[in-house]
């Protein structure tokens, strides 16, 4: 009677924990969301509306105490990967990738929907808010600044990433560690389009806000999806 009644209470504990566990992260999930569309909307009163340069000065003088031939070679390199050739081949590969193994094809359909509405988004805005890039520019970039593209779509795609690892990794400590690896790239990539001055930080920062806006939406719908398939294979099946 007593094991019966351990038994009972350890796995209450359990699921107590879990629906716990669960109801955090949902929180955090709203969090990203909502805090991510006050900081786009933020972005665009500040620059376009208030017409505020304080924030996009600081930032361009404080890399400019950074700026040695060394680092800029390295802020070049990571730069690379929020290149839209980076993200096309890297999209492509990557939903190639998950293609090959049946139990995880949804998640190229994830990846090639996302990226591709993304930069759709991204260039939309660009064309919609016209604000050009600054004039002391490491490098010749065509196209609008606000927002971002290496934030939006490059922050979307290692986003992406960062939810994968996120559900999919059971070990605890490597699921921390990978998370907190990819944060540390999606941060770094951003700062590198600021050093390199293609960008001012309110882009940076738009392009972050509407990137994982999108990104959670996108997953949110797609995972919807992704039910109403199965649910309908089930039905099929079930009727032969």
């Amino acid at each position: 009677m007593r094991t019966s009644e351990s038994k009972r209470d350890h796995w209450a504990r359990r699921i107590g924990a879990l629906v716990a566990a669960l109801s955090i992260q949902v929180l955090l999930i709203w969090l990203v969301f909502v805090g991510s569309a006050l900081l786009f909307f933020w972005m665009v009163t500040e620059v376009f509306v208030e017409q505020e340069k304080d924030l996009d000065q600081a930032a361009f003088a404080f890399v400019g105490d950074f700026t040695t031939p060394e680092f800029t070679d390295a802020m070049y390199f990571i730069t690379f990967f929020g290149s839209k050739y980076f993200l096309i081949f890297g999209s492509l590969g990557l939903a190639l990738f998950f293609f090959i193994f049946k139990k995880w094809r949804f998640y190229s359909l994830k990846v090639i929907s996302i990226a591709a509405t993304t930069t759709l988004f991204n260039q939309t805005m660009k064309w919609l808010f016209g604000r050009p890039r600054p004039e002391t520019a490491f490098l010749e970039q065509g196209g609008n600044s606000f927002p971002s593209g290496h934030a939006m779509i490059g922050g979307a795609f290692w986003g992406l990433l960062l939810y994968l690892v996120w559900t999919n990794i059971e070990r605890r400590w490597l699921r921390w560690l990978l998370s907190l690896l990819l944060v540390l790239w999606i941060l770094l990539i951003g700062f590198s389009r600021v050093y390199l001055n293609v960008h001012y930080a309110s882009d940076v920062l738009a392009g972050w806000g509407a990137g994982f806006f999108w990104l959670i939406l996108a997953i949110a719908l797609l995972k919807k999806i992704q039910q109403r398939m199965g649910r309908k294979i089930e039905a099929e099946v079930s009727e032969e």
